[in-house]
């Protein structure tokens, strides 16, 4: 594996953690014409650095090329929209917003989130590079400026007077190879007394949970507090708080705001937290450099489970066509050979083929008409929710494979 620079620091990296192989773009979902053609692969290994610790994988692919037609939608689940409602809500109680409130949401992909903010009269705005998805927050009155973030971008806005009380940044900050022109941007949108808030994967959950399928070509970095905490401070910005979430398998909600005199005071939850990550071992190489073995381990175990049900011949179709989904499908190399078919409620995807697996995509409805003996859940991460909604096939005594953190057969609640 070739070894580089931090992209925080530049120091050496040194550290090696996992080598997934070669990778196709995960939500690069193909129609049936593009078949027949070249579909470009990629390396996918991440490295972390001895300094600040910082993981990540190498600017293979520039970030226009992922997000220029994206396909992911925000409001496909019903999940991510309550803990979007549900955020809109914690932050206009504990900050006092309102109808004066400026919101800017950096990665607001189709106004999922913004939209909660808008029906309580607050001003929004979105920051979105994938003009599709930019297109349907536009259909719900949502402002966006089709860019991706940067010093750059942040640098016009403060030039126009723009100001924001609140700047969410949810899934974004490890979508950014460029990751200090990112956070540079935040203090120039940020009013001074403004607050801003930063969602992302923990990498102590990633590594604890084995969470492998996390691990594609858009998530540029995986973080932890204390590195983050680095980057933030370097470029003038105080972490006051910190929340652990349910979402994407276990992540982080930082509470930011400008360093200096006028921060408020930081919450005993930074300093607790930043104690257990020390405690597991996220600043040292060891915890990183044993990553890969288990992840090895899970691939053997998942592949013995599906080849067993396939001798046995049983019936096994994916739910939820998720772009970490086919970094698991590609590691594994799972196909056509285990796979009928894959579902996915996001019509976009519907007669399109996953990148690398050509596994065809169809919408749910097609389960009801075949009946398959195994659902393979790619969005584990929201597998009750997904397993409350397709309890029906225990009609048929089909059950639900879930792969991570390690394979295992789930019966339904039929």
């Amino acid at each position: 594996m070739g070894l580089g620079d931090c992209r925080f620091c530049g120091s050496r990296l040194t550290i090696e953690m996992v080598d997934l192989g070669m990778h196709p773009l995960c939500e690069s979902f193909l129609t049936a014409e593009q078949l027949d053609t070249m579909e470009p692969f990629y390396p996918l290994d991440v490295r972390v650095c001895p300094e600040c610790y910082l993981a990540q994988i190498g600017e293979y692919v520039p970030p226009e090329a992922i997000f220029d037609d994206y396909a992911y939608y925000s409001s496909f689940s019903s999940a991510w929209l309550e803990h979007a409602r549900q955020y809109v809500d914690m932050m206009t109680d504990r900050f006092e917003l309102g109808d004066d409130t400026r919101v800017l949401e950096i990665a607001s992909n189709d106004g999922y989130l913004l939209q909660y903010f808008q029906k309580l009269g607050m001003n929004v705005l979105g920051v979105e590079p994938s003009s599709n998805v930019a297109a349907a927050a536009e259909e719900k009155g949502i402002d966006s400026i089709v860019e991706f973030f940067d010093a750059s971008l942040a640098g016009r806005l403060k030039s126009e007077g723009f100001a924001a009380d609140v700047v969410v940044a949810n899934n974004v900050l490890a979508h950014t190879p460029h990751i200090n022109s990112f956070v540079a941007g935040i203090p120039e949108v940020l009013a001074d007394r403004g607050v801003a808030t930063f969602e992302f994967p923990h990498i102590l959950r990633l590594i604890e949970g084995n969470q492998f399928d996390t691990i594609y070509h858009e998530h540029w970095s995986y973080l932890s507090l204390a590195t983050t905490q680095k980057i933030m401070a370097a470029h003038g910005l105080s972490v006051f708080d910190v929340e652990e979430l349910w979402t994407h398998g276990g992540s982080l909600r930082l509470f930011v705001d400008r360093a200096g005199s006028e921060s408020r005071r930081v919450s005993p939850a930074v300093d607790e937290l930043l104690e257990r990550e020390h405690a597991f071992g996220l600043l040292g190489p060891d915890v990183y450099e044993s990553f890969g073995d288990r992840v090895k381990a899970t691939k053997r175990k998942l592949l013995k489970l599906l080849i067993e049900a396939k001798d046995a011949g049983a019936s096994i179709v994916i739910y939820g066509a998720a772009g970490k989904g086919n970094t698991l499908l590609n590691y594994c190399g799972i196909g056509t050979d285990f796979i009928d078919y894959a579902c996915d409620l996001n019509p976009y995807k519907h007669g399109r083929f996953t990148p690398g697996t050509h596994i065809p995509i169809f919408g749910p409805e097609r389960i009801r008409e075949t009946k398959p003996d195994f659902l393979l859940l790619l969005p584990w991460n929201i597998k009750e929710e997904l397993m409350s909604q397709l309890s029906y096939i225990g009609e048929w005594g089909g059950k639900f494979i879930v792969p991570i953190p390690e394979a295992r057969i789930l019966e339904t609640a039929s």
